[in-house]
């Protein structure tokens, strides 16, 4: 058997009182592209800062996750990597997190860093292969022809895929995005989406996603891991994500104003849908 490259046990994850994660278990294999959805509030960004260990589950009964068969964490402590191991694992933020007053070919040759000496890191010495690395990474994206502009003039849309060149910069094999395209317009966030789909069908690369928009992940997505109050209440092929489990899972929204929601966001679902009585929906969990 395969060593998936996603491997959550148990985890759980408090702050303060409230119970934020409650005994996620779930695997992701080698290649799959998964959109992680859920109410806002249910855990989906937590979740995906423990996957990659920019947080740690709960001292007791914290769980454990492990990358590509290497352990991140277990019982709310972080294991050691070395730096290289940690390049396998790239992340995009919502907020893009590139620095302004820098031009965008070196916000995209910042993805070489944890490959590099620690000298030739702090002194930001690039060789002119690295450079050329950054520009195809760039290419990618469309964005090729602004590679000596200020990455604070860029539109939203523009940052976020200077952000997804950057990952590729790093040579990550997964790709952890969070909430990549909501604070995009509708046509930088299906850009967005469409590069992220590109990436995963070319490279083979593990691409996990949240998103608010269903329509999108019903679009992009194979698979789905949703969360409500902390728990998992389903993982499973997109084409399984009925209407019926939506109307339950958004269980303070109904499926009209589901479809109002993504409009808004160009995307809306198809008119022909009929809203349906919510039911209780049976988790499948891979063993």
């Amino acid at each position: 058997m395969s060593i998936p490259t996603i491997n959550a046990e148990g985890l759980n994850k408090s702050f303060g009182h409230r119970q934020v994660l409650n005994d996620i278990s779930f695997r992701v294999a080698t290649g799959e592209m998964v959109a992680l959805i859920g109410p806002s509030g249910s855990g989906k960004s937590t979740l995906l800062r423990h996957l990659v260990g920019l947080t740690c589950g709960n001292r007791t009964q914290g769980g454990r996750v492990s990358l590509m068969g290497r352990e991140v964490q277990a019982s709310g402590r972080l294991r050691r990597a070395a730096r290289i191991e940690r390049c396998r694992t790239g992340y995009i933020f919502q907020q893009f997190n590139l620095v302004g007053r820098l031009s965008v070919l070196t916000n995209v040759l910042v993805g070489q860093l944890g490959s590099m000496s620690r000298l030739r890191a702090l002194c930001g010495r690039f060789t002119d292969q690295e450079r050329q690395r950054a520009r195809a990474c760039l290419a990618r994206v469309g964005l090729e022809e602004l590679i000596d502009q200020r990455a604070n003039t860029l539109s939203g849309g523009q940052m976020q895929r200077v952000a997804i060149a950057r990952v590729l910069m790093q040579d990550a094999e997964l790709i952890l995005a969070d909430e990549p395209i909501a604070s995009l317009d509708p046509r930088s966030a299906r850009e967005v989406m469409e590069i992220l789909s590109r990436i995963h069908a070319e490279d083979g690369r593990t691409v996990v996603v949240t998103l608010h928009q269903v329509d999108i992940a019903r679009r992009y997505c194979h698979r789905a891991v949703a969360l409500k109050d902390g728990r998992l209440y389903f993982d499973g092929p997109i084409n399984e994500l009925t209407d019926e489990r939506l109307q339950a899972l958004y269980e303070n929204a109904d499926l009209d104003e589901l479809r109002a929601s993504e409009a808004s966001n160009g995307e809306a679902l198809p008119s022909d849908r009929r809203d349906r009585t919510p039911h209780t929906v049976v988790t499948p969990v891979l063993g």
